[in-house]
């Protein structure tokens, strides 16, 4: 493995993501479902985008652009017409009955918002353009995912640290707001 490769590929893509839109989707998810489905779900993703990145090289453009800012701005509008309309969980316990069947929806709930916010992005530009420049795919691959992984780390250490100091309404409510601009944000694209 070529570690100034791996090097430079973790502190590209590490500095794209953080004030990227999937970095503050983990941080608003995670502070509504809990932390650790959010960050199993966004890793998963993250995993996932990475090896089609790395797959396609140059050729990220499977899907039109079109299509993925539509798929994107709906998911987030219908992730914010529902953050809105539920009721907000105040009790302590709901972290432990996530433990349960709620863990793997909620991961999964992440894993969606994540791996359809994430086609095109620049992190996955950057990782397709870098495995066709250096044709090295497993450290392209390790290297962007792992960047990929602390980002979301940081961004559900946040989320769970708001939700700790911020009430659950004003955080649902917040994040309801937030998805509503993303949404609105891709939307505005497509036209």
């Amino acid at each position: 493995m070529n570690w100034s490769l791996f090097t430079t590929v973790y502190g590209l893509v590490f500095i794209a993501e953080l004030p990227d839109k999937t970095s503050f989707a983990s941080l608003l998810l995670s502070s509504r479902l809990g932390p650790r489905p959010v960050f199993v779900g966004a890793c998963a993703a993250f995993a996932v985008q990475s090896a089609v990145a790395v797959a396609a090289g140059s050729l990220v453009g499977f899907l039109p652009e079109r299509i993925v800012h539509l798929s994107a701005g709906i998911l987030f509008l219908a992730m914010a017409a529902l953050l809105w309309l539920k009721e907000p969980e105040e009790d302590e316990s709901s972290e432990t009955r996530r433990e349960g069947g709620d863990f793997w929806k909620a991961a999964g709930s992440a894993f969606a918002v994540i791996f359809v916010a994430e086609w095109g992005d620049l992190t996955q530009i950057a990782t397709a353009a870098l495995a066709a420049k250096y044709r090295a795919p497993w450290t392209i691959f390790s290297s962007a995912t792992l960047a990929l992984w602390t980002a979301a780390g940081l961004a559900v250490a946040a989320g769970r640290w708001a939700k700790n100091r911020v009430s659950a309404a004003v955080l649902q409510k917040a994040a309801a707001i937030a998805f509503l601009g993303a949404g609105l944000f891709f939307l505005f694209r497509i036209a």
